[in-house]
């Protein structure tokens, strides 16, 4: 469910260049003591203590044991987390956490900053004055990665200035045995490595580091469970809401399900309690998250209670707008079309990837739909929703994608008319069955298929935009332009960007603004005075 900058080619393609087996060469690693399942080594003059490693096996395991739904703090880590707050009255110590990739890793950003800053931590923006740094990384595609250790590399400088700061790596790049093998080798000053199933345990990994002075590598590749009243930090009008975690489709360029493991929902009772106290705090919007959102509910063995069913009742909070993210067109359903049609605050903007217009390509994606099954879909939902607004993902140069598959992604695109898409070239994931597939796509000529692919998409943006030209719309404002600060920004209900001229007090509130000025990417307009809409 990665969502990054639009339009910006991977140029990363084909069987990676990369030599990862030389990365798991531990004949210089010193087993120092093995205990409760840990493992401590010396490697290249650093102690480092294994908890658990990821395992792409165990992560691709999909057993049939009951998922356990656990209470964050109990007592020690409660006595844990008072230990930490007592050294910050002491002296105050701060933390920075960088953010790549999705909604997902942004959400997890939220709760490690709800934990740090239980534990007394403060947030900084200067690095230099930090004492933990924590990288929340994306593994979707390579030049991710790639941007990752380059701030490493960084990093390695501060830290050689700074030696008690502790630097950690998180997120689903962890759960990459190549990744966490490579930072062994070749970043040893890292401090922490843990995955996305480990999250709840950061204060305990912090003191492994802090008191024991080891890189501590803790990354836990099973099915998952569900970890309940976490801590977060939320700012501004709009929250993430898991609903849901992993993702049990295996599409064949996917490392998701081997990062975030199975499926496995929230029980309702305990999202319906989060959104409305977010609605109790004032947030303005909501958006649901799920590696594969309308999957939701099917893990469920003792209720009958889906997606649609969720929405629905989501649907009765006093909660201005509601979103999710994101959906699988195989999942999405005529009772959750049914739901959505009611409208209120399930906002009309549908996010739902395609990947490819070519049947035989998805096919090889393993996405387990046609082409016919994704047209009707589109079909279905204009039908009962005829103001719908629809968005997508595409990935171009698949393994053995043909001039004339591309064309059917072209025409696809043409009779959907999206309003917006995110596109790639595609980018090989280690460990993923695409990987080894045969790359017979000339780079030049992906780069070529995007540029197109990118023409068209743009076509249909603006055509959609120019059909708003003259409306007043429902705008929440989200803050000052980057260019002007006598410049508004915010999003519709559809999810346009707005610009328009107002105060900054106006941030966080909802106007109406009549549209002016169509462009691409956005558009344009002048906000318009309650005493004008009462008129």
């Amino acid at each position: 469910m990665t969502k990054e900058n639009p339009n910006s080619p991977d140029l990363k393609s084909g069987k990676s260049s990369k030599d990862y087996s030389k990365y798991f060469d531990f004949s210089d690693a010193k087993v120092i003591s093995e205990e409760d399942g840990k493992t401590t080594y010396r490697i290249k003059g650093r102690t480092v203590q294994i908890n658990s490693n990821p395992d792409y096996k165990e992560g691709k395991r999909r057993g049939k044991q009951e998922i356990e739904v656990i209470n964050f703090e109990d007592t020690d880590t409660h006595e844990l987390m008072e230990q930490f707050r007592q050294m910050n009255l002491q002296r105050q110590h701060y933390y920075s956490i960088a953010t790549y990739g999705c909604q997902m890793n942004e959400h997890d950003t939220e709760t490690m900053k709800g934990l740090l800053e239980q534990m007394g931590y403060q947030s900084t923006e200067d690095r230099k004055e930090a004492d933990i740094i924590l990288l929340n990384t994306c593994a979707i595609r390579e030049n991710a990665e790639d941007k990752v250790f380059g701030e490493l590399g960084h990093l390695k400088v501060l830290k050689t200035e700074k030696p008690g700061l502790l630097l950690g790596v998180c997120g689903c790049m962890s759960q990459e045995e190549s990744v966490v093998n490579r930072i062994l080798q070749k970043h040893s000053f890292v401090d922490m490595i843990f995955g996305t199933h480990n999250l709840h345990r950061l204060p305990q990994l912090i003191q492994g580091a802090l008191f024991s002075k080891e890189l501590v590598v803790e990354v836990w590749s099973k099915e998952g469970d569900i970890i309940e009243n976490l801590p977060k930090k939320r700012e501004g009008m709009r929250a993430w809401v898991n609903i849901m975690y992993g993702c049990d489709k295996f599409c064949t360029y996917c490392i998701v399900p081997f990062t975030r493991g199975k499926e496995r929902s929230r029980r309702p009772e305990d999202v319906i309690a989060e959104v409305r106290e977010l609605a109790r705090q004032g947030f303005k919007e909501i958006t649901l998250l799920g590696q594969n959102v309308n999957a939701y509910g099917k893990d469920f063995t003792d209720i009958q209670y889906l997606f649609a069913d969720l929405m629905d009742d989501i649907r009765k909070i006093d909660i201005p707008r509601v979103r999710f993210m994101t959906s699988h067109p195989r999942d999405f359903d005529d009772h959750l079309i049914e739901v959505l049609a009611k409208g209120g605050n399930l906002v009309e903007h549908i996010h739902l990837p395609v990947q490819s217009g070519s049947t035989e390509v998805l096919k090889r994606m393993s996405r387990k739909y046609t082409r016919e099954h994704y047209l009707n879909l589109v079909s279905r939902i204009k039908a009962a929703i005829p103001n719908v607004v629809l968005t997508t993902d595409i990935i171009v140069g698949f393994p053995g994608e043909t001039e004339e598959q591309f064309a059917d992604t072209l025409s696809l695109v043409q009779e959907v008319g999206f309003d917006f898409a995110y596109s790639y070239i595609y980018s090989p994931r280690e460990g993923t069955p695409a990987a080894v597939m045969e790359d017979n796509v000339p780079m030049e000529a992906k780069k070529e298929r995007l540029q197109r692919l990118n023409e068209t998409i743009n076509q249909y943006s603006r055509k959609s935009n120019d059909g708003v030209q003259g409306q007043i719309v429902e705008v929440l404002v989200e803050g000052e332009s980057k260019n002007n600060s006598n410049v508004l920004a915010g999003r519709t209900r559809s999810n346009k960007l707005v610009h328009f001229e107002g105060s900054s007090d106006l941030i966080g509130t909802f106007v109406k603004v009549e549209i002016t000025d169509p462009m691409t990417w956005y558009i344009k307009g002048n906000i318009v005075p309650e005493a004008v809409m009462l008129a």
